[in-house]
């Protein structure tokens, strides 16, 4: 207060409120969480399609992203000779050479190269290292033969989804197998199929190409229950023993003969030693042990 009369100025207070809590920060925190949403949910799309899908279907859309493949690994999608399976695919088809997808192999699996069939109008040794997929001389002229494309054999190709070939330190092993429905054998017995008498037909018109020595083996699949004594031996020999008659039936020089063998159920072509594809047949036509003149 101040007296009438006096000229001293008023004194104002000015009191200023003060907020301590922060404002509006804006929506950045709603990208990140949208985002972190986001991931969660692919990755439980991920886990759930794992689940849903089997290993070849998974392979099969690994392969679809990724240019860089020019070949699917385990399917062409096709129905021709090889059923639209690929040699990668070890469930369906034997390994070959150093075996498709097989991580680990033995000495005996390992591809050796070409081999040096010994027959007439050679010329000249086998390139060193040389791969089995690109052979020269006379074991071009058998792969061909086999395939139907040397123009003087019909080789169907319901034959040919019966048949593998591949080089190994022994020789060139010609395979012959069992698919669902179409049997080599009659079930449990050693009697042939027609199948079987025109395979042996062509094997053997193929091995008339060279000289080499011919040795038959043969395999079976194993029995889901163990009997006291294992008739697979038997039968794989039986089996072996009829191919060799069906060879000399066509032709086959008896001389040219080195062996005879059952494996029984004892080297499965597949992992699942059930499976009828270890039903097999084996002509082998083994290295020359005679140098080249």
């Amino acid at each position: 207060m101040t007296a009438p009369g006096d000229n001293a100025a008023p004194i104002i207070i000015r009191r200023r409120k003060v907020i301590k809590a922060g404002g509006h920060h804006g929506g950045a925190w709603k990208v990140a969480y949208a985002d972190f949403v986001t991931a969660m949910m692919a990755f439980f799309l991920l886990m759930w399609l794992l689940n849903a899908t089997t290993e070849k279907q998974r392979k099969g859309i690994a392969d679809y992203f990724s240019p860089t493949i020019p070949i699917n690994r385990i399917s062409g999608g096709g129905d021709g000779d090889f059923g639209g399976d690929s040699l990668f695919s070890e469930n369906s088809l034997a390994y070959n050479g150093v075996g498709g997808s097989r991580r680990a192999v033995s000495e005996e699996e390992r591809n050796r190269g070409d081999l040096g069939l010994s027959g007439e109008g050679a010329e000249g040794a086998p390139e060193p290292n040389r791969p089995s997929a690109e052979p020269a001389g006379e074991f071009a002229a058998v792969s061909e033969h086999l395939q139907g494309r040397s123009g003087e054999s019909e080789v169907s190709a319901q034959m040919l989804r019966h048949m593998r070939t591949r080089v190994t330190d022994e020789g060139l092993i010609i395979e012959l197998f069992d698919l669902d429905g179409a049997p080599l054998f009659d079930p449990d017995t050693a009697e042939t199929t027609p199948l079987l008498r025109d395979l042996a037909a062509l094997v053997a018109s193929a091995a008339g190409l060279v000289t080499n020595g011919v040795a038959v083996e043969a395999h079976t699949r194993a029995r889901p229950i163990v009997a006291a004594e294992n008739p697979a031996w038997n039968l794989s020999a039986a089996r072996a023993n009829a191919m060799r008659a069906l060879l000399e039936e066509q032709k086959l020089e008896t001389g040219r003969l080195r062996r005879v063998t059952g494996h029984a159920d004892r080297e499965p072509a597949i992992t699942n030693p059930l499976a009828i594809r270890n039903n097999r047949i084996e002509v082998i036509l083994l290295r020359s042990d005679t140098p080249r003149e």
